[in-house]
């Protein structure tokens, strides 16, 4: 899919972080495999801690713990709010839905649209999408985005490849209908999909296809050698890596053509962030300095999926997207992930009302 979108601009970013920090060290034990083999993994994959949520903690608790916050810091007003997204694979229930969770949570108003899309790592790109289309009908009203979820719950702690990649934050991104002061402000958006390949990252048990049972909870080695249930998230790592180093290098260079740019017109190159030996080889194979593609969220958070790329922005671009010196940045957005599916979206960020990272006891 191909879009074209006009006068919308992110105009804040808060990154809601809980409190527990697991270090890479500390888990070596629960792994069925030799110390020193697993230590290379560090530095290679850019392991060193991750954030976890509580096991009494839900997605919507730090989505409602967000948007009070900027409610109460009167970052946005509850007037001003025309509609809830809230993406991600982590729902409280499979009925009522999270946004409206949120939005009973929050006491918004009747009007406030609530929208749920259960997205991966794509879903910044696909939930700023949602938001855009949505700004085209409510004008003067602005979309919170939500990016949340807690997949440590689902992942196997005895699980080498998985569990120390995962991390569990959220973001709220605020997007409205803006103007910039060179009336310049072209979004251009594309999303491609191979379903044929959805397995390749996946939950077996849980859903209606395959309920959760005592039988899906037992926990078995696995032909890797790792420990893990039915229940738990797996990702096979190798066809992860296949696929996005064939698939995103092409689709990207196909768009500055498409679009006329070079990658030498972009200040930043904002990608997901399953793994910095991932995003290394990307960066080399697109040849982009590494000093416009960041590749630090996994070594401090772990990765948090589709709120890989807002993070980003509040870990490393806070200055920049605050001050008022520098009229925009040209950016990069681009995911890449379960589905599998991947994209990109070049716009431009900057002059931001906020641009924030506050933690919980969650």
């Amino acid at each position: 899919m191909d879009a074209v979108f006009h006068g919308k601009k992110i105009t804040g970013i808060l990154t809601v972080l809980p409190e527990t920090e697991s270090y890479f060290d500390d888990e070596i034990g629960n792994y069925n495999f030799p110390e020193k083999q697993t230590k290379r993994l560090k530095k290679v994959m850019g392991f060193n801690k991750h954030v976890l949520a509580k096991s009494t903690s839900t997605a919507s608790d730090f989505c409602v713990q967000g948007l009070n916050h900027l409610l109460e810091e009167k970052l946005i007003e509850k007037k001003d709010i025309g509609a809830v997204i809230v993406v991600g694979l982590s729902p409280d229930y499979f009925l009522p839905q999270m946004s409206n969770i949120i939005h009973g949570k929050c006491n918004l108003p009747r009007d406030v649209l609530c929208v749920d899309m259960p997205q991966g790592c794509c879903g910044f790109l696909l939930g700023l999408m949602e938001a855009f289309m949505l700004l085209d009908c409510m004008k003067d009203k602005k979309i919170v985005l939500f990016n949340s979820d807690i997949l440590s719950h689902k992942v196997s702690k005895h699980d080498r490849n998985d569990y120390p990649l995962i991390g569990d934050l959220t973001t709220l991104t605020i997007v409205d209908n803006s103007v910039y002061e060179d009336n310049n402000n072209e979004i251009v958006f594309r999303l491609l999909a191979d379903g044929s390949k959805r397995d390749v990252l996946w939950i077996p048990a849980g859903g209606f296809a395959m309920p959760s049972t005592a039988e899906t909870a037992k926990m078995e080695a696995s032909e890797d050698g790792n420990l893990r249930c039915l229940d738990n998230l797996h990702m096979n790592g190798g066809e992860v890596f296949n696929f996005v180093q064939t698939e995103v290098p092409p689709m990207l260079t196909k768009m500055f053509e498409d679009n006329t740019v070079s990658k030498d017109d972009f200040d930043y190159f904002l990608f997901h962030q399953p793994n910095k030996f991932m995003l290394q080889k990307l960066a080399d194979a697109l040849e982009l300095p590494y000093e416009k593609l960041f590749m630090n969220i996994v070594e401090n958070y772990g990765n948090p999926s589709g709120a890989s790329i807002p993070a980003v922005i509040t870990s490393n671009l806070r200055e920049q997207m605050l001050s008022k010196s520098k009229s925009m940045y040209n950016c990069c957005l681009s995911a890449f992930g379960s589905g599998l599916t991947w994209g990109a979206i070049f716009m431009k960020l900057g002059q931001m009302a906020f641009c924030d990272e506050i933690r919980t006891k969650l």
